[in-house]
C-alpha cells in the first residue's frame, strides 16, 4: 500500500533539530512513523515521530493546515516531503 503524504518540510533549525512541517494531507500522530523524502522523491531516512509542538506547546495530533515544529533524527531542507509509513 502506498504511503500517505503529510506534507512538507517549510524550514530546519540545524541547531536544534527541529523541521517547521506545514500539514497538506493527512494527520500526523505522535509515535507514527514517518518517512522524509527530498524533492526528487528519493527517500533520506524514516523516523519515529516523538515529539511536536505549535507555538512551544506540546501536541500529540497536528491537523491539516498546521504548521508544526518536528524533533527530527537528521538534516533535511525546505521541500522535503513528508509521507506516513504504513
Amino acid at each position: 500500500m502506498a504511503d500517505t503524504k503529510i506534507g512538507e518540510i517549510t524550514h530546519y533549525y540545524d541547531k536544534i533539530g527541529v523541521a517547521v512541517l506545514k500539514v497538506t494531507g493527512s494527520p500526523l500522530k505522535v509515535g507514527k512513523t514517518i518517512k522524509i523524502t527530498d524533492k526528487n522523491g528519493e527517500e533520506k531516512f524514516t523516523q519515529e515521530v516523538t515529539s511536536m509542538q505549535i507555538e512551544h506547546q506540546q501536541i500529540k495530533e497536528a491537523k491539516k493546515g498546521n504548521e508544526v515544529g518536528l524533533k527530527i533524527d537528521q538534516e533535511v531542507k525546505e521541500g522535503d516531503e513528508v509521507f506516513g509509513v504504513k
